[in-house]
């Protein structure tokens, strides 16, 4: 992705693997400073994980790949590696396939190797989703997205944030309205420095704003997603559930999109999907400043799930598909035409 850091401008992906290390930059810190937080660990890697220095489902899985691969190439146990990993998140299906992943192509073309070739495929994939998702986007629509999905959550181009890219590159002169996304603000944190990095015209808004502004001028919704059930309902950041609702309202089109390895075809619906729950800390406080009153009490569900009646396709590398035809990605991953 194009980053300006410090007046000179470069290109770097959210995550890469060098000379026994992993790189992450530290989305904890950004917008107001550029850092790479790196380890030599799997320990370090799913710390990386669990605290947020990575996150975004795709770039999630990529970062258990290149733990996995730490972890077999110092020769520590890799069934208790695997389970470190996947305890760190337990919503995003990314994780937990690209643990798989490791295990079975770890052994055959080496741990190195194949977390290379992982993070290579997701970022294909997100490539793919930006050209199909393209073809969505009329010139001068106005984009409403939720959270981060771009290339700071996926490693490179990102998911809903791939056809923004991709429609921006030919000229058709879009604007973005960003959800702040509460409480960790992911939006107005990450997505509008990516945004401001591409040159992407865009506004940040309030969460609580977007009924407004759906109503009035958004052309479509894009988000991303955690998991996506074999019905097509998903998981992803708090708060899609509703810009789906009022989305569907006012008769605004809502897509999702992601790549293969975000669908989850061991369950059945959106009602078996595991919702993590953070600490209530992120609610009352912002960056350690308390903002509720002494003894408050707070909840903090991270995700939430939006029946697949809410969606209108699912821009993923093999297409734009309705929920009725996710089917025909089950039976392609499992032949191999997908992995």
């Amino acid at each position: 992705m194009r980053v300006i850091d410090g007046g000179a401008e470069r290109n770097i992906p959210a995550l890469w693997y060098e000379n026994g290390e992993v790189h992450f930059i530290d989305q904890r810190l950004l917008p107001s400073q550029f850092s790479i937080y790196s380890t030599r660990t799997c320990a370090g890697v799913a710390h990386a994980i669990r605290e947020m220095i990575v996150r975004g489902a795709p770039a999630i899985g990529v970062a258990a790949a290149y733990g996995m691969a730490l972890a077999m190439l110092g020769n520590e146990d890799v069934e208790e590696s695997a389970e470190l990993l996947i305890s760190t998140r337990p919503t995003a299906h990314d994780l937990s396939y690209a643990v798989r992943w490791m295990k079975e192509a770890g052994r055959g073309i080496g741990p190195a190797e194949a977390a290379r070739r992982y993070a290579s495929q997701i970022v294909e994939r997100c490539r793919m989703i930006g050209e199909f998702g393209n073809t969505l986007i009329r010139s001068g629509d106005v984009i409403l997205t939720h959270c981060n999905a771009g290339a700071l959550a996926t490693v490179d181009y990102g998911t809903a944030l791939s056809p923004i890219r991709a429609a921006h590159r030919d000229g058709k002169g879009i604007f973005v309205y960003v959800d702040e996304t509460r409480p960790w603000l992911q939006g107005s944190r990450l997505t509008a420095w990516e945004l401001t990095n591409e040159s992407i015209p865009h506004a940040i808004i309030a969460d609580n704003a977007a009924g407004y502004f759906l109503r009035k001028e958004v052309k479509c919704v894009i988000v991303g997603a955690d998991r996506i059930a074999s019905n097509g309902d998903f998981a992803n950041k708090i708060g899609t559930y509703e810009k789906a609702v009022v989305a569907r309202e006012n008769g605004v089109p809502f897509y999702v999109a992601a790549p293969v390895s975000t669908f989850d075809f061991s369950i059945g619906s959106g009602s078996e999907i595991r919702i993590e729950e953070r600490s209530p800390e992120e609610i009352t406080t912002i960056r350690g400043q308390r903002i509720a009153g002494d003894g408050e009490k707070a909840r903090n569900p991270v995700f939430d799930v939006t029946p697949s009646k809410f969606v209108t396709a699912f821009i993923t590398e093999a297409g734009i598909l309705k929920a009725g035809e996710i089917g025909a990605l089950k039976g392609a991953r499992e032949n191999g035409a997908l992995r």
